[in-house]
């Protein structure tokens, strides 16, 4: 903990605490401040701290902050339970309190922090004063042990089939990254039969999929098994890309909306916020399940260590996310109770024209030839044979609304969402660079839906199904379908779905203003040929891949 001491003849001098030092360390997997820690112990119940039948573990111990700060709540809750401090500490230590290191070096950080030296049996010890604090144990360990686990190949020898670590990650690396309470070495053979009543923690968000290149989520699995363990209360944080998205993500999410033991849930949205070293795309969030919990979750929306929101929600009530925004659920429900259907439905599937035109397709040339088709890509146009597609060839003749496929994922307080909406002229197809959100047999309707699209009433809503920079229909859901033959400002559609003035201040504070690209008069928009503001020469040594080139 943080103390301050005088100097002779100075001004107060500020000791850190040591895990705050910790905290803001650059790490694979991310060190929990005290002040976090605190604040998510806050949301467990009175009782806990009053129950000294209860045990605690944090099944992914890093530097022992969970455990320390539980420690010194319960010796207050406990002081009436036991009054000699030294027998409750003691009782408190060693029965109490349990940890699954990650790695051995975190085993000896936590064990100093809890039990006040790296070797728990007290030996050698050299700081005397603090003897008297000591809770010896028989084992160096103690109560916190690394449990050095192998990942479980499957029968291709390519993934660990608990985590999906790849082979490579297995053979190559000192470091494999096998966690002992996913892998089903911890709690250990010795503590058969030991019940569990709080699990706390902060679980490694992630691991390698590919190599380097990719990477998958692994919180879940932590999660998955806490709840598993059945014990009273599971108290976790995690990535909250969950909420909408996130690789292998979808079982997990449908499985915590539904969960009716979910009884809180606080997300922390804001970039930097709680790891002020760490960029978490998509905010972070903790939660606290209730064994005994049956109903509706108090979500809370938590900015810059204060709650600015609070709300009991019925989390189903998403349509297969969770909706981060207390104020934008009630909006929501508001505008899709009087909405007739969605534009997810205009929406043409990804690959539209062809599985082979990815990201990184450019065309078959790339100068236009008899009977070619003008194919957009993210950064120009190049040309096709008609005989090159696979599907949908009929599209080619209809106005069409393209989106890129990445948006804005940055986490501004203020944002676009999505990129610029692009109205094109019959006569060309695109790659996987954009979506055909809908194809229309008229100019008009074409022209309006661009603008639809752009309004920050439409935006607000497919914000509120996005954590990150990806565009798929899915997003779209909340977004109504309206008749295309009447342009459709905000101003419109604020009236159309009855908005209070509060409600339309805080969707029109939520955005930036965002205007399409027309193309009506081309097949081939002016910003895709030499000299537009998407134009790159073939070859250029300044490229830049597809989700990284559509922001904004």
């Amino acid at each position: 903990m943080s103390t301050t001491r005088l100097a002779a003849g100075s001004l107060p001098v500020h000791i850190p605490d040591v895990l705050e030092t910790l905290a803001q360390l650059p790490n694979d997997e991310v060190f929990t401040p005290p002040k976090l820690a605190g604040a998510m112990l806050d949301i467990l119940p009175s009782e806990v701290w009053t129950r000294p039948d209860f045990r605690w573990l944090d099944p992914a111990t890093k530097s022992g902050v969970f455990l320390r700060e539980a420690a010194k709540r319960l010796m207050i809750g406990l002081a009436e339970w036991e009054p000699n401090p030294a027998n409750r500490r003691q009782h408190i230590l060693r029965k109490m309190l349990y940890g699954a290191a990650i790695t051995q070096m975190s085993g000896d950080i936590a064990r100093r922090s809890v039990y006040q030296t790296r070797d728990a049996t007290g030996a050698g010890l050299k700081d005397e004063s603090m003897r008297g604090l000591l809770v010896p144990f028989g084992d160096p360990d103690g109560n916190i042990s690394y449990v050095p686990t192998e990942h479980t190949l499957d029968r291709n020898g390519r993934h660990c089939v608990i985590c999906h670590a790849p082979a490579a990650l297995v053979r190559e690396r000192r470091e494999h990254y096998a966690y002992s309470f996913i892998h089903n070495a911890y709690p250990v053979k010795e503590m058969t039969g030991v019940r569990f009543d709080v699990i706390v923690g902060n679980p490694p968000y992630q691991i390698g999929a590919e190599g380097t290149t990719r990477t998958m989520p692994i919180y879940q699995h932590f999660v998955r098994k806490a709840i598993g363990l059945k014990p009273k209360y599971v108290l976790m944080i995690t990535p909250s890309r969950w909420f909408t998205g996130g690789l292998g993500l979808d079982e997990y999410r449908d499985e915590m909306i539904k969960d009716r033991r979910l009884v809180k849930l606080v997300d922390n949205p804001k970039l930097f916020d709680v790891f002020p070293q760490v960029e978490i795309k998509g905010g972070v969030s903790y939660f606290l399940w209730d064994r005994d919990h049956n109903d509706d979750c108090e979500f809370s929306t938590r900015i810059d260590g204060r709650i600015i929101s609070t709300a009991i929600r019925d989390l189903r009530e998403g349509h297969g996310v969770v909706i981060r925004d207390n104020k934008a659920s009630a909006l929501v429900h508001k505008i899709l109770e009087q909405s007739g259907g969605s534009v997810e439905s205009w929406f043409w599937p990804r690959l539209a024209f062809s599985q082979e035109w990815r990201t990184n397709y450019r065309g078959e040339n790339e100068q236009p030839f008899e009977g070619s088709v003008p194919l957009i890509h993210n950064s120009g146009v190049g040309y096709v044979h008609p005989e090159s597609f696979e599907r949908n060839f009929d599209l080619v003749s209809k106005w069409k609304v393209l989106l890129p496929k990445a948006g804005d994922g940055h986490g501004r307080e203020v944002s676009y969402v999505i990129g610029e909406p692009l109205a094109v002229a019959p006569g060309s197809a695109c790659t996987e660079s954009y979506f055909v959100t809908g194809a229309f047999d008229t100019k008009d309707e074409c022209e309006n839906y661009a603008f639809y699209l752009s309004t920050k009433f439409a935006r607000f809503l497919v914000l509120q199904r996005k954590a990150t920079q990806d565009i798929t229909s899915e997003r779209f859901r909340f977004v109504p379908s309206l008749p295309m033959t009447q342009r459709w400002t905000d101003a419109d559609l604020y009236s159309y779905f009855d908005l209070a003035p509060d409600e339309i201040q805080y969707i029109e504070s939520s955005l930036h203003p965002r205007e399409p690209v027309l193309s009506l008069n081309s097949a081939i928009p002016a910003s895709h040929l030499p000299g537009g503001h998407k134009y790159r020469a073939s070859g250029s040594a300044n490229g830049l891949d597809d989700d990284e080139a559509e922001g904004e």
